[in-house]
């Protein structure tokens, strides 16, 4: 059964850290690329950053350049997501998805259930 369950959020201040975590299962994690999204109150989900399977390359939408760090780690299934400087506007459900590449057996698109991240005083 396939699985991504993410943990990591909560309430921060503005100008804190959170790192956000996402654990997989049922699948060859090293065979996808992984990306957060996230989706704020009343807004459509966005496009957080990406990585690819192996390498560590890693692409970033405008908001989060320079102050969030995608990161993986294939030997643990995992998935992480380091933010700092956070503020309210990264208030936001953040989701892990899981696309295959070529290599997977199957072509689905997996998504974890979110976890919650609020940044405010």
């Amino acid at each position: 059964q396939v699985q991504l369950v993410e943990s990591g959020g909560g309430l921060v201040q503005p100008g804190g850290s959170l790192r956000l975590s996402c654990v997989a299962s049922g699948f060859t994690f090293s065979l996808y690329v992984m990306s957060w999204y996230r989706r704020a109150p009343g807004k459509e989900r966005e496009l957080v950053a990406s990585i690819a399977p192996v390498g560590g390359m890693a692409d970033y939408a405008g908001s989060a350049k320079g102050r969030f760090t995608i990161s993986r780690d294939n030997t643990k299934n995992a998935l992480y997501l380091q933010m700092n400087t956070l503020k309210p506007e990264d208030t936001a459900t953040y989701f892990c998805k899981a696309v295959p590449t070529s290599l997977a057996w199957s072509p689905l698109t997996y998504w974890g259930q979110g976890t919650q991240v609020t940044v405010s005083e």
